[in-house]
């Protein structure tokens, strides 16, 4: 299979056009097509809607909307394309024909994924003359945001399409979930269907309101779902002995007929109720109003569960450490490599997190900014992962910082570093952080590492490999000026 650098979409409706700020945010190019003759104009505004929230989850290296491209030719955009998503209408005989022709247009090599909620990509093979690059890659909305896809291979989709598919998704900041077994609605959209089927009967009997129901939801077992699904919650609801007892003691209760599967008449009434009661929770405010407040509230989520790097948090730490390091214009040093004085190793956006009340980025967000910059140093002189997973790591023990301007969001930084000196345990570092677009110097900080075994949490030697790259980089940097902010002290001058 090709390297994906231009994804097709086909389909620029809500789910087409969150695909489409998804991928730009990663640093790809997009060519779109939609036959509606509004479509452009549309999907452009929502990739714009989309923005701000990306640029908070931040973006990678050649993110640019500008990077979208429209065309009126779904052959144009087949040929162009590395890889193809398809999120044209829920109906079947339309997404059969649309895959028979994006197959005769695209190269074999390939994936034409369907982002269909249900249908199964087998009844999308059958018109194509290479099935076996039909699949499904199921998102969910907003999926510039929700890192879940559903990957679900029909009888005649080829491993390797689907292996690639993964990998791309991956890449791309989402979890893929790959199903074992073709099946109608997949698996998170037949439990959202359970749930949505009792909550019309509730309403429909009069037993609660639309803001109820969500109520039931949000402040009870949405926020546990966050973190853990059904299965897990309800293990730990049976104490020490786990789920054989959760199923002991509550499974009678699957006898009572507390719910009612069979989904109700969607009377007038009924209709009228589920208008109402959502345009009520509205309070006025817009759809673009709501999606706005609701793509901040999930990222506040995400940032929450970051603490504890599990579920959709651990996706997020994922993206960030990937971010850095695909940031990171320069591999990891090799014997003979040109190393340039200084080390300009981190750009990053001023994050929405990283600023305070005056809108300017607070301490500790520059400190945390300076501490990828040093992650990226620690990189590229060989103290990669694998490093960490075998238990070394470089810790700081001394930094003295100083600020001189104030960042906003919306500007980029870069932050440089000069490697002052070494010792087999040791490394003295200096970082200057600028504006990356006016060139003002930001904020500097001084630091004294240790390279650490985490084990035993004492300093310990270096690898050969590590400290020579690291003697390399001072000897690189040794006809640098000393900055004159190296060892200064905090004092009031006269006193």
């Amino acid at each position: 299979m090709r390297n994906i650098k231009t994804v097709g979409i086909a389909g620029t409706g809500v789910i087409g056009a969150g695909w489409a700020a998804r991928f730009l945010a990663q640093g790809l190019d997009v060519i779109a097509w939609d036959p509606a003759a509004d479509a452009e104009g549309k999907l452009r505004a929502a990739v714009e809607n989309a923005w701000p929230a990306l640029s908070k989850l931040g973006l990678f290296k050649g993110a640019d909307q500008n990077r979208l491209r429209f065309t009126s030719s779904l052959e144009d955009m087949a040929e162009q394309a590395d890889f193809i998503q398809e999120s044209a209408p829920e109906r079947l005989e339309l997404k059969i024909d649309l895959h028979r022709d994006l197959d005769q247009a695209a190269a074999n090599d390939v994936i034409i994924a369907s982002s269909t909620s249900g249908l199964l990509p087998s009844d999308f093979q059958s018109k194509c003359q290479n099935p076996g690059r039909i699949i499904v890659g199921h998102p969910f909305n907003p999926v510039y945001l929700l890192p879940l896809v559903e990957i679900v291979g029909g009888a005649k989709s080829g491993e390797e399409a689907l292996t690639v598919a993964t990998e791309f998704y991956t890449r791309m900041g989402m979890k893929p979930l790959r199903l074992k077994k073709e099946i109608e609605g997949f698996l998170s959209d037949r439990l959202q269907e359970a749930l949505w089927r009792e909550n019309l009967h509730v309403i429909n009997d009069g037993y609660a309101s639309t803001g109820d129901m969500d109520d039931a939801i949000r402040y009870g077992p949405g926020l546990r779902w966050a973190m853990m699904g059904t299965n897990q919650a309800f293990y730990l609801a049976g104490g020490d002995e786990g789920m054989r007892h959760f199923l002991k003691q509550f499974g009678p209760a699957l006898k009572l007929p507390w719910t009612k599967l069979e989904a109700p008449e969607l009377t007038d009434e009924l209709i009228e109720k589920m208008v109402v009661g959502t345009e009520e929770q509205a309070e006025g405010k817009s759809v673009k109003e709501l999606e706005r407040l609701r793509d901040n509230c999930l990222i506040a989520i995400m940032q929450a569960l970051r603490t504890y790097d599990i579920g959709a948090g651990k996706i997020f730490n994922d993206n960030e450490k990937r971010r850095i390091v695909d940031s990171q214009e320069m591999p990891p040093w090799k014997s003979g490599d040109d190393i340039p004085a200084p080390l300009t190793l981190y750009h990053s956006p001023v994050l929405s997190e990283w600023v305070d009340y005056n809108k300017h980025m607070t301490e500790s967000a520059y400190l945390l900014a300076i501490g990828w910059a040093a992650d990226a140093l620690y990189r590229y002189i060989g103290n990669d992962d694998s490093n960490r997973e075998n238990g070394f790591s470089i810790y700081t023990a001394e930094s003295h910082l100083n600020h001189y301007r104030e960042a906003v969001v919306g500007d980029t930084i870069s932050v440089s570093t000069q490697l002052l000196d070494c010792d087999e345990k040791r490394l003295h570092l200096f970082h200057e952080m600028k504006n990356e677009k006016t060139g003002d110097l930001l904020f500097t900080a001084e630091q004294m590492v240790l390279y650490v075994n985490m084990e035993q949490g004492r300093a310990t030697p270096m690898p050969e490999g590590i400290f020579k790259a690291s003697k390399a980089v001072v000897e690189a940097h040794a006809h640098l000026p000393i900055p004159e902010q190296i060892g200064h002290q905090i004092k009031i001058k006269g006193k």
